[in-house]
């Protein structure tokens, strides 16, 4: 091997992170031909991911490593969100929670690639396209040994949890994980509600942090977010809340 071609794989090797996820055609884009990294594989320095992506020999496909691969190399919006956001927080600890499932949001226009689908990342792995929230808007980053991910910051992740529900998630469940969540920032707060387009995540939310009793809930000024017209039938044979205009499981009103 030359000096330069030395030279090129050392560099790659020491800057990528052991359980990262690169993009072929992210490689590609950066000088590493398909002929290269055909070497390299053959070489067992790098380990295809069904034809789309790569890993470092020696280490293990982490799904929060495919997000740093899609959000830093593909530049998208998909992202960690719900429950498994919450967890990745240590704000689902004191529920039984279970990497069975494994959440992720992103614009409705943006799609989980194949190699991604096809990898057995040993979970369920959801992927809800959608534009209830802004891409951009509560998120945080968090370091996962030696790389960074956007994940939805604890207010977000919440939202995302309640629309979901009734059907792909439990409001009970979304009723305890609210529970937990005493120092949401009300700015951050004000400014997803009104931004969200969901009329039913809205009254969940803010029927939710009203029961909880919230403090950060008084400088919330309610008056400013569209909570839309009517009544909303949440679930089937629920009880009815006057205030916010929405029918509820029966055990949530019970709580």
């Amino acid at each position: 091997m030359s000096l330069e071609k030395e030279n090129k794989i050392n560099s790659l090797m020491q800057g990528w992170p052991q359980n990262a996820v690169y993009l072929t055609s992210w490689l590609v884009e950066n000088g590493y031909s398909h002929q290269l990294l055909n070497r390299y594989k053959k070489s067992n320095w790098i380990t295809s991911l069904n034809n789309g992506a790569f890993i470092k020999s020696g280490g293990t496909a982490t799904i929060e490593g495919a997000v740093y691969a899609l959000q830093s190399q593909g530049k998208v919006s998909i992202h960690p969100s719900g429950k498994s956001a919450l967890n990745l927080l240590g704000k689902a600890h004191y529920l039984e929670f279970s990497r069975q499932q494994y959440i992720l949001f992103g614009n409705k226009n943006e799609r989980i690639p194949s190699w991604m689908k096809n990898h057995n990342w040993g979970m369920e792995i959801n992927y809800y396209p959608t534009s209830f929230l802004p891409s951009d808007l509560g998120l945080t980053e968090i370091e996962m040994n030696g790389f960074s991910i956007k994940i939805s910051g604890a207010a977000r992740a919440i939202m995302e949890c309640l629309y979901l529900g009734p059907k792909r998630q439990d409001l009970k469940e979304s009723f305890e994980l609210m529970e937990g969540l005493n120092n949401l920032r009300p700015k951050q707060v004000q400014q997803l509600l009104e931004a969200c387009t969901s009329v039913k995540v809205k009254r969940l939310f803010l029927y939710m942090a009203h029961k909880c009793g919230h403090p950060w809930l008084e400088f919330v000024e309610v008056e400013n977010i569209n909570l839309g017209k009517g009544k909303r039938q949440i679930v089937a044979d629920g009880l009815y809340n006057p205030e916010y205009k929405i029918t509820i499981p029966k055990n949530l009103v019970d709580e």
